[in-house]
């Protein structure tokens, strides 16, 4: 008599990814946090999207009739500032600024402070929810070794994920708010890769809000709204560390590029890749 051994069926590819991206609704709550670096707070309206809050303002038609604009290093009022490393919290700062301006420069000419601007951008962090750096070691090394094995993404230890909120505004030539902005996102299993750093996950959002609030002033209208679209050539220069459209952009220095994403796939915090800002700024 011969006896045969079946293992069990093993999950298709298919529904694999099914209950991967059912763990995208596990991540962070993070409330929008409004400060106190907005000229005004009024008449802004709920929007985002399936992971992001937020309440904005925007001026059609003085947003898109403007065609310079400057943008302010952003600043950072958060209560638990002692929490995080001088560097690391001028890490994410900049990572905005870098983001804001890689955005904004598919329709606007970015100038230096000292030229005159239709508008001039400030974005403020509100609020970082520090990333447990352990959790993220875990997720890391987990995540090394079992996405190469099964080819598919691995969701992250959904413990000690972080998540950041900024505030911004664009105020025209007469000192008019003409937007505005209160965002906030959390770190989710999948889509936000584990860096072993307490600001890893604030660093990894801060680009998904320079992107959300340029491109209400490129289209001077909801970010949350309409379709995707594709990224442009300067877009696709700068996020591979080519240099930015415009000499303004270099004050916030270059982006990581490939070794920043090879960074990030290792878990490796965010100082390990980015330089920061030019040493002139």
């Amino acid at each position: 008599m011969t006896f045969s051994l079946r293992l069990p069926d093993m999950p298709s590819q298919g529904a694999l990814c099914v209950v991967l991206l059912s763990s995208l609704s596990s991540c962070t709550s993070v409330p929008l946090h409004q400060g106190t670096s907005l000229g005004s707070y009024a008449d802004m309206t709920a929007s985002g999207g399936s992971l992001t809050k937020a309440k904005l303002r925007v001026d059609p038609a003085s947003v898109l009739t403007a065609r310079t604009v400057h943008i302010a290093p952003t600043s950072a009022q958060i209560g638990n500032s002692g929490t995080f490393d001088p560097k690391n919290l001028a890490l994410v700062t900049n990572a905005i600024d870098r983001a804001l301006c890689t955005g904004l420069s598919d329709r606007f000419q970015v100038v230096a402070r000292d030229q005159p601007a239709d508008l001039v951008v400030h974005a403020t962090v509100t609020d970082i929810v520090p990333t447990n750096r352990t959790a993220a070691a875990t997720s890391a090394v987990a995540s090394l070794g079992t996405s190469v094995a099964l080819a598919v993404p691995i969701p992250r230890i959904p413990i000690g994920l972080g998540g950041l909120s900024v505030e911004a505004e664009a105020v025209g030539q007469d000192g008019s708010q003409k937007a505005a902005m209160l965002w906030s996102r959390g770190a989710n299993m999948l889509t936000t890769k584990a860096r072993i750093s307490t600001v890893g996950d604030a660093y990894s959002l801060s680009s998904a809000f320079g992107a959300d609030f340029s491109r209400m002033l490129v289209k001077g209208r909801d970010p949350f709204k309409g379709t995707p679209t594709i990224p442009s050539m300067q877009k696709i220069k700068a996020s591979l560390g080519g240099g930015p459209k415009y000499d303004a952009c270099k004050a916030f220095g270059s982006s990581p590029g490939i070794t920043g994403a090879v960074a990030g796939q290792l878990g490796l915090p965010p100082g390990w890749s980015d330089k920061g800002a030019a040493a002139s700024q």
